[in-house]
């Protein structure tokens, strides 16, 4: 699994239920702007719509080789799952405070595939808290290693 981008703020901002695996309808220019590591999905949401999945807001920079059938960097992009896993999602989303976040897109036997999760949105005080066990893990493990070291 060869990440391409990662959403960084998906997991600081969301809590993160459950994951899907999906694939996306690119042209040719997307794919190749995609392989040079020029896309970005930190901004973009996915939504349920007429029982199809859409990636929006996402961002693939213009192929630079491109001729004037170069494709539209923030254009909406289809997602491919299977009808049951959008049923899924679609329930789960309709729940209060839910909604479908991109995780990270990366190459899959040759082709992009986009890990997406249904996450709820943390409070300011979820994200503290948070910070605060990365903290209070990152202590522990320091304390631990200076012991071993000691011994």
């Amino acid at each position: 699994m060869d990440s391409i981008v990662k959403n960084s703020k998906a997991r600081r901002d969301f809590t993160i239920e459950e994951t899907f695996e999906a694939g996306l309808v690119l042209t040719g220019t997307e794919v190749k702007s995609l392989r040079a590591g020029h896309g970005q999905i930190s901004e973009s949401f996915a939504r349920v719509e007429k029982d199809e999945v859409w990636l929006y807001n996402s961002y693939i920079e213009e192929y630079e080789q491109g001729n004037r059938e170069n494709h539209d960097p923030s254009a909406k992009r289809k997602l491919l799952l299977n009808r049951s896993e959008i049923r899924k999602i679609a329930v789960l989303t309709e729940t209060k405070g839910f909604t479908l976040v991109p995780l990270s897109l990366y190459w899959k036997n040759g082709r992009v595939k986009l890990s997406l999760g249904v996450g709820k949105g943390k409070e300011k005080g979820d994200k503290r808290q948070d910070v605060k066990k990365r903290d209070v893990d990152r202590e522990m493990r320091r304390a631990t290693m200076q012991r071993s070291k000691g011994a």
